[in-house]
């Protein structure tokens, strides 16, 4: 449905229509944008043809939201672990097994899937394969998440990540106990130069990852860690506690088959788990902590691995 914009604020005399816009809609100026060139706002009828055309006080323009562009994503009714919601955003427990986005080989089951069903109109919001996601967790990766509602919250939370203004902590346990027990990582990590599927710790190319680990509880051979990262390149915990050699409990690609067959309990799944998240919220800028229990897998790995000492 058309939305109708009056100019009447203070100040707004003189300012750009898509800066103008964008204060007083929940929509970007890169959105505003691209509405415009669409001819998606117009005043008296006339498209607007430019988003540095100044208004002025008393003018009223009308943005029209073009139909959403055909997707072959479907909503289903997957059940959500949501820690929070607003008008904004969802903060929820991911569980391991869900993939966040359809992807390769993952058409449909995904989370986005189910939080079509549950928020139908997030479709429309970020990408089209992912409408709302910010941010991902892997697969076999369970934990804390927060997707956007809207396109100034996928705007505002990305520009959160970006700036490092996220605090990201992770549970792992890991083979081995790291020495010392507490320790910066800092490196760069991209494509394995021959096996192209997994990442690396690489000596020059890459991206600069940093992680920071220490250790919550040891074992006879195994570890829980807290680990926090302050930057989010694909697969970096497993990539960095691999590269100190205490790879993740049950990690297929980078960790050690042999033994997790050893543990008093075989994990089932890599274990790691994104136990806390915190950031500004899009809107009021408070700063928002959320944490996500450890699903019931990553527990009773780690209750069998106290038994055992």
């Amino acid at each position: 449905m058309p939305q109708s914009y009056t100019v009447q604020q203070a100040g707004a005399d003189a300012m750009r229509i898509d800066v103008w816009l964008a204060s007083v809609s929940d929509l970007t100026r890169s959105r505003i944008k691209s509405l415009i060139a669409s001819g998606c706002v117009s005043r008296d009828g006339v498209a607007v043809r430019s988003a540095s055309q100044i208004v002025k006080t008393g003018e009223a323009y009308l943005v029209e939201m073009p139909p959403v562009a055909s997707t072959d994503l479907v909503a289903q009714a997957i059940p959500l672990d949501i820690l929070f919601e607003d008008e904004s955003l969802i903060v929820l427990a991911k569980p391991p097994g869900l993939v966040v986005h359809p992807a390769v080989g993952h058409v449909d089951g995904t989370l986005v899937n189910g939080l079509l069903a549950h928020c139908p109109q997030m479709l429309s919001i970020g990408g089209e394969r992912r409408p709302g996601i910010v941010h991902r967790l892997d697969q076999d990766t369970s934990g804390a998440m927060v997707v956007a509602k809207t396109d100034a919250a996928m705007a505002s939370l990305g520009e959160a990540f970006r700036e490092g203004r996220v605090r990201k902590t992770y549970l792992a346990i890991v083979h081995g106990v790291p020495e010392p027990s507490e320790g910066r990582l800092e490196t760069l990590v991209g494509r394995h130069p021959v096996h192209r599927q997994r990442m690396a710790v690489l000596q020059k190319g890459g991206r600069r990852a940093i992680t920071n680990y220490a250790v919550a509880e040891s074992f006879r051979t195994a570890a829980l860690l807290r680990v926090a990262i302050e930057t989010g390149r694909t697969h970096q915990i497993r990539v960095h506690m691999r590269h100190i050699g205490c790879p993740v409990v049950g990690d297929a690609t980078y960790g050690r088959p042999k033994e997790d067959a050893s543990l008093p309990l075989p994990p089932p799944r890599q274990m790691l788990h994104a136990w806390r998240l915190a950031f500004p919220h899009p809107l009021s800028g408070r700063e928002l902590e959320f944490e996500a229990p450890p699903p019931a897998d990553f527990t009773a790995v780690l209750k069998a691995l106290r038994a055992r000492g």
